[in-house]
């Protein structure tokens, strides 16, 4: 992953800005080369921030067949797609609590070959596993965001730490 001028690295975190939707799908492209199976990623942000086209951005990234075809799981909860990795998409907004996520059988997807992406992470994140990314993305402006890349353990740091300086 190129990073923009402003961008800052450390240990296991990074943050990473993007000016125009072009380099947020770039941003998703990118970070699929380095997604393995069993990669968890939970996605954080304000409505309109982006989440569901950084997914389907991923999802380019992995070689799925159409990108058009994801979009947001808000009221099915979970979307699965068939690319060079199978893809779990959950979207948490409107779970209105931990058990209604992990009734979903969560925990048997993180376990599986595919990759999972949790929009709303942050309102199931005890019932995410330890080792995750967690993008927290921030409005900057009307195209532009700011993703907050940090890798929860060891699998996922291999992510972060390996972006291109």
């Amino acid at each position: 992953m190129r990073l923009a001028h402003g961008d800052l690295l450390m240990s296991d975190s990074i943050l990473v800005n993007t000016s125009t939707e072009l380099e947020t799908d770039g941003l998703g492209r990118r970070l699929a080369v380095r997604l393995f199976p069993g990669a968890v990623i939970g996605l954080v942000g304000p409505l309109g921030a982006g989440k569901t086209r950084l997914v389907r951005a991923i999802a380019s990234g992995l070689d799925i067949a159409d990108a058009r075809v994801v979009n947001s799981p808000t009221f099915v909860l979970i979307q699965e797609y068939a690319a060079r990795l199978p893809i779990y998409h959950f979207d948490a907004y409107r779970l209105k609590s931990d058990a209604e996520f992990l009734d979903l059988g969560a925990h048997e997807y993180f376990g599986g070959q595919g990759v999972c992406l949790i929009e709303w992470a942050d309102r199931v994140a005890s019932c995410l596993p330890d080792d995750r990314l967690t993008i927290a993305i921030e409005i900057t402006g009307a195209t532009s965001r700011r993703f907050h890349l940090t890798a929860g353990g060891p699998r996922h740091q291999a992510i972060v730490l390996t972006a291109e300086a």
